[in-house]
């Protein structure tokens, strides 16, 4: 079983990327990343070829997303980091580890081996995953942090049609899915941020017109000296 404590502080004080899925990676030249330490969420095995950046890491804590993206997510070489409830879609081998998924009161893990908790966002589960990691700077982009769906927030639905939600029509589309859950996702974010310059680190918002309100704000293009 492979041991995750030989992730514990092996980038300290490194700068870690963060991709989200929003449709805002769709008006940016991503070609940056390639010199940068990203990590990866969910599905964002489909747009790797276009955007040009391979991830170094992935997190992915949705047993339902790790079932739709099963063949894919095994065929990166990244090391995955996959919620346990997903186990039984994604084996443990050299490249995955299976890392348990916490419930409440815990809102923000610095254990990696006790688990994570997911908070209603892969992005939070990120965010613990990088700070057990050690980075001193994590910067995020593709949150957009808008969405449109039908129904209660975190509900099951089934999206009929394309997805307008994430930076590919295919992410979601005709498939189903978990509605999101803002306010829900900000309490999450609260605590890492929190938690994050309380132990003298940072992240920083770096979404081309993302809506999220929490994080502080940067641009993208300042962070990246990128034109």
């Amino acid at each position: 079983m492979p041991q995750l404590t030989r992730f514990q502080d092996l980038h300290r004080g490194e700068r870690a990327v963060i991709v989200c899925n929003g449709p805002s990676l769709n008006q940016m030249d991503l070609s940056f990343l390639r010199h940068e330490l990203v990590i990866g969420l969910n599905k964002i095995h489909l747009g790797m070829e276009r955007f040009g950046f391979a991830p170094r890491y992935l997190v992915a804590v949705n047993a339902r997303v790790v079932k739709q993206a099963r063949a894919e997510l095994a065929a990166l070489t990244a090391i995955k980091f996959i919620g346990a409830r997903a186990a039984a879609h994604l084996p443990e081998d050299a490249f995955t580890y299976h890392v348990p998924v916490l419930n409440p009161p815990v809102v923000f893990s610095r254990d990696l081996t006790v688990g994570v908790r997911e908070g209603g966002t892969v992005t939070h589960a990120a965010l613990q995953i990088a700070w057990y990691m050690g980075f001193t700077e994590v910067v995020i982009i593709g949150m957009d942090h808008r969405f449109t769906y039908q129904g209660a927030p975190h509900e099951t639905r089934f999206l009929d049609g394309p997805d307008p939600n994430h930076f590919s029509a295919d992410y979601f589309g005709n498939q189903s899915w978990d509605n999101p859950d803002l306010a829900r996702s900000e309490a999450s974010y609260a605590e890492a941020r929190r938690v994050y310059e309380e132990t003298g680190r940072r992240v920083l918002d770096a979404t081309l017109g993302g809506a999220c309100q929490v994080f502080q704000k940067a641009d993208y293009r300042q962070v990246f000296d990128v034109n």
